[in-house]
């Protein structure tokens, strides 16, 4: 069975998660592009080409150990002019993670993007799992969780790129936060559904930027 997305956030997790970012309210028809679970090799450094061709700056969520493992292209994404975000040190899930160690995954990430002389408080969990307790930590030490409001589905193997892009260009209004993936799991569909969603953005006359 074809699985389609987008998903949308849905509003009572909203409600009971308020202090998360899920979208921006905004006049303008901008639209907060956003990548998860790199650095990595071959597909990042593609996005990175991609954005480059477009003129659009992103924000890229990376994982602490894929920084250390590929700090080269790290650093290209940082070069780009490109946001950076923390999404934990081992892609943690929130909800099968303590407190304290997800939250020191998310510190050791920190330090992690520091030693390139770049500081950022964003932070997006992994899976967008998170525990009440862990919001609250965050929030102590100033971080800002962004979560999304809608999800590109590019992760999925039971996906029809050709029906998830004309699904997920419906679904896009302004103010949205969009999450796509440069890891491998993602790259087949990402190579397809990316290029052809900036060019159907743009002809409706939106722009596309990092948070």
């Amino acid at each position: 069975m074809i699985r389609l997305y987008p998903t949308k956030i849905p509003f009572f997790a909203r409600w009971l998660f308020p202090k998360p970012v899920y979208r921006y309210a905004t006049d303008d028809k901008r639209i907060y592009l956003t990548f998860d679970d790199g650095p990595t090799p071959q597909i990042t450094p593609w996005v990175l080409d991609l954005l480059k061709q477009e003129q659009i700056k992103a924000t890229f969520f990376c994982v602490g150990s894929q920084i250390t493992k590929h700090p080269d292209i790290f650093k290209q994404i940082i070069d780009a002019g490109h946001q950076i975000g923390n999404h934990t040190f081992g892609h943690k899930n929130g909800w099968t993670t303590s407190t304290k160690n997800y939250v020191e995954s998310i510190v050791k990430t920190e330090k992690v993007i520091e030693s390139f002389n770049v500081s950022s408080k964003l932070f997006r969990p992994p899976y967008g799992r998170l525990l009440p307790a862990q919001i609250k930590q965050l929030d102590r030490l100033n971080y800002k969780i962004i979560m999304w409001s809608v999800l590109s589905g590019d992760f999925s193997a039971k996906l029809d790129p050709e029906q998830a892009l004309t699904y997920l260009t419906k679904n896009t209004s302004a103010g949205d936060i969009i999450v796509f993936h440069d890891n491998r799991k993602a790259y087949k569909n990402l190579k397809i559904i990316l290029p052809a969603y900036i060019k159907q953005l743009k002809k409706q006359g939106y722009s596309l930027d990092m948070l």
